[in-house]
């Protein structure tokens, strides 16, 4: 299973972004799926996840801010991002808790993909 993330660039403070996250390779099904973030010196943190029935959760700091969502039939999870913060900068990595054609379960994460927010 590999995924597959885009979608990250510069925007300026208020502006919006929407990331996109393809899981792609044998799989049999995907549970939750989420974004996480890594700002540079810190840890990287829960943005937000989202059940495969749609259950969705939120880091308190991106709440009413972000949305994320899914497409099942395309394997795809999404991040709308809006009112963007200086503070939001970091790398975006999305994760993807699924089980392969074999039936193995694994945690799977994408490259990362850059998100800056400056004037």
């Amino acid at each position: 299973v590999q995924l597959q993330a885009s979608g990250g660039g510069l925007v300026q403070p208020g502006g919006s972004l929407r990331l996109s996250c393809a899981a792609t390779g044998s799989i049999f099904m995907i549970n939750n799926m989420g974004w996480y973030r890594q700002a540079p010196g810190k840890q990287r943190d829960l943005v937000a996840t989202i059940t495969s029935g749609g259950s969705r959760n939120y880091a308190d700091s991106v709440k009413g801010r972000f949305t994320i969502s899914r497409d099942n039939a395309k394997n795809t999870v999404y991040l709308q991002m809006s009112n963007l913060k200086p503070e939001d900068t970091a790398v975006y990595y999305c994760n993807a808790d699924a089980f392969d054609s074999s039936w193995r379960r694994g945690e799977y994460w994408g490259q990362g993909t850059q998100v800056t927010v400056s004037s």
